[in-house]
Parts: C-alpha cells; structure tokens; sequence
C-alpha cells in the first residue's frame, strides 16, 4: 500500500474476519516493527490520536490513520486471538515528493574565468529523487575545452554534481537543479554562475572613410564581467560627450557591450584616430579607428576649341619657279620650252602688231609689269591648288597656265631685248 504523507486520512486494507457472532472474539491491529498494540475491539489501545478504528457488523475490521507521516511507514498487523492465533499483514508505503536541501547544494558561485567548478545539489524524497542539470534560458550546455573539435553541447546533466573544467565567460549564466521522484510536485533550485574576466575589444572595421558632410557610424564590440566603463576619446584623449556633433550609444547583454559613435556630419577637423575603451576592476583595453578623408568627386566643364586654318598664300614667284622649274635661264634648253617661248612670242608679236608705235609698246610694257603680280595673284589664287594638281596631271592645263604666266616672262624678255 503507498500512501501520501498529505492526505488527511487514510485507511488500511480492511480486514476480514469469519468467525460466528456468538463469540465476539476480539480483533487487534499490532505496528509489527515496534510491536506496539494500537487498537482491540473498538478501543484504541495507543496514545497517538492519529489512530482510529472501525468495523462492519464485527466482520470487517478497518484501522485509520490521519495525517499520515514518514514515520508511518512500516508492517501493519490485524490479529484475532483464537487457538491457534490467525493474523494478517499488510505494508504501508508512505512517498514523499521532492525537496532540496539547502545544504550542501551550491549557492550562487563568482568564479575567474579558466579555473576549475564543481556545482552540486542534493534533495530528500520518497522513493529518492533524481537529479538533473539545465540552463535556465534553454541553451545548450557547453562541455570540453569550447575549443575545435573538442567542444560539446547537451541539453541536460544527470547526477547531483556538474563539473565544470577551465570554466568561460560562455558557461556563465543561471543554471536549474531539478528533482524529481514521480510525486508531484517536481521541485528546483535556482544556481546563479558568474564568470569574471577582464575587458576584450573587437573591431570590425579599423580604417574607415568618408567624405566631407557624410553621415557616419563608428562601431566596437566590448566584452567584460564585472560589467565595464565604456566610453570614446579622440587622439587627444578628451572623452567625446553626446552633443551636436557626435551621439556616442551603448548595448549591452550579460557580458557584451555594442559600442557606437555616430558623427553626423564628417568635417576635416573630424578626421583622425578615434579610441573606443572599456575598463573593469580587473583591466582595462581599447580599440583604435582610423577615419581617412574620400575627395569629393567634381565635374569639370567639357570645352570644345576650333583652330582656325591659315589662308596665308605662298608668293607667287615660288609657284612660278616651281612651275617654271625645268627652265634654268632664260636661254632655251630644250625643244618643249624653246616651243613654248617661240609661240608666246609669236603670240605677243601678234599682239603688239595692234600696237601704233614702239613707245606704246613700252607703255604698255609698263603698265603689264606693274601690274603683272596683281593679275597674276588674282588668277592664280583661287586656282593655286588646283592649277598645281593640273599641271602635274595634265599638259594641257599646264600649257594654259604656262601661258598665262610666261607672258610677264617673255614681255620681261623682250624688254630686255629692246
């Protein structure tokens, strides 16, 4: 028989008697372990009021106990004295629910972090309560050296001791010790593990730049227990405070620390080594952040020149030597030129034959000479590309444009000559 020490009563199995009721042989109930007399007949026979009896028409024999305790638990016996003596016995199994006890289990524990920790719990109960290990927020547990390969994770520990070897800042944290025996209800104690060390600083970006008027963001990452002193400096060591220019902010969870410092608007003067520190009892480090000066891209107007080509004409008595070039002197040299001059004479001679008299055939030879170079650019100008290209490609233009150029020659010539 198992009984609950809460009940506020509880009765034995009954126990029958068969016997005539002409005799009212009396019936007994014996603790058997003491072998105290607790009741006979309807008299109880101890002094413990928790004890009762009752019986039915003499046959069925019944003996109650109140506020069952541990204490009751034992071999209960019924007992009718006849010849030779009949009795009966029964077991009373008392459970009792959980408790822990407040020593020696842990209390909370402040440890340097990589030393050794031994977390212990102990609990009373019917039948004995097992014990179990669990992080209070559902994490893992973390076992091994939390390095590599090495590293392990359960989601419980069995056993009333947890061990912990070279304990980190990641073990740290509320631990439950549960115990539990299959009678309501299941209790537990809370165990606080806290792990010191000194500040670590992270940096995920050392060298940062902006450009002038930007918006930016200065970010570290702090890592202390005790909680640290997290602030920024600039490279003067003056602690920047929150203002106009700068708005410095902190987050934190347990141990870590999300330092930011917000510039709002990037001026040359900013630019330089910015210092994030964190200081505890047990030290103190920093982080350094370089911000560097982008230029500001500019736009430089697209222009477009023209040079001008030069119209300058190259004298006229260059072109006439070129062109003129196969007549050394002014002696005929070879039968293309002797051919030319003869009939450029020929030709003036028909023209002077108009003439009325010698002298005005010098006047006219006067005003052709002081006019010759005038006419001569004018024709010649327009047509000096292309008069050259001709005379190269064609004999003809070339005797047409010889023509025109050897009548100043052949008048100058015949001046001469005269």
């Amino acid at each position: 028989m198992r009984v609950s020490p809460l009940r506020e009563k509880h009765s034995l199995d009954s126990c029958d008697v068969h016997i005539l009721k002409a005799l009212r042989i009396p019936v007994a109930w014996l603790r058997v372990d003491t072998q105290t007399i607790l009741t006979i007949a309807n008299h109880v026979i101890t002094k413990n009021h928790r004890i009762g009896v009752t019986h039915s028409e003499h046959k069925t024999w019944s003996l109650h106990i109140r506020d069952v305790r541990e204490s009751d638990r034992g071999n209960y016996m019924c007992q009718i004295n006849t010849d030779p003596m009949k009795s009966q016995i029964g077991y009373l199994e008392v459970v009792v629910p959980p408790d822990i006890l407040d020593y020696p289990t842990s209390t909370d524990m402040v440890v340097r972090e990589g030393s050794n920790v031994s977390l212990r719990c102990e609990a009373t109960g019917s039948p004995t309560p097992n014990i179990t290990w669990r992080r209070e927020d559902g994490d893992r547990i973390i076992l091994g050296k939390n390095q590599g390969k090495n590293k392990q994770e359960v989601p419980s520990i069995e056993g009333p001791v947890f061990n912990i070897t070279k304990v980190t800042r990641l073990q740290m944290g509320a631990y439950l010790c549960i115990a539990s025996n299959g009678v309501p209800p299941t209790v537990s104690k809370r165990i606080m593990l806290v792990v010191h060390f000194s500040p670590m600083i992270s940096i995920p970006n050392q060298l940062v730049g902006a450009q002038e008027g930007q918006q930016m963001m200065l970010e570290c990452h702090s890592e202390a227990y005790p909680k640290s002193i997290n602030y920024w400096t600039r490279e003067n060591n003056v602690i920047i405070a929150n203002g106009d220019k700068y708005e410095p902010s902190f987050s934190d969870n347990v141990y870590k620390v999300h330092m930011k410092l917000m510039i709002r608007s990037v001026a040359m003067s900013d630019y330089g080594s910015y210092k994030c520190i964190s200081k505890n009892s047990l030290g103190e480090t920093d982080g350094s952040i370089k911000l560097y000066h982008i230029p500001t891209p500019t736009t430089e107007p697209t222009t477009t020149s023209t040079v001008p080509v030069p119209t300058t004409v190259e004298p006229v008595e260059n072109i006439q030597w070129s062109r003129q070039k196969p007549v050394p002197s002014l002696e005929p040299s070879s039968n293309e030129i002797t051919d030319a001059s003869s009939t450029v004479v020929r030709s003036e001679e028909t023209r002077l034959r108009d003439k009325p008299s010698l002298e005005e055939s010098h006047e006219a030879e006067n005003v052709i000479d002081s006019n010759s170079h005038k006419s001569f650019d004018d024709d010649i100008g327009p047509q000096r590309i292309d008069n050259t290209a001709q005379s190269m490609s064609s004999k003809s233009s070339t005797w047409g444009c010889m023509t025109r150029s050897s009548t100043v020659i052949c008048i100058i010539v015949l001046s001469a000559l005269s």
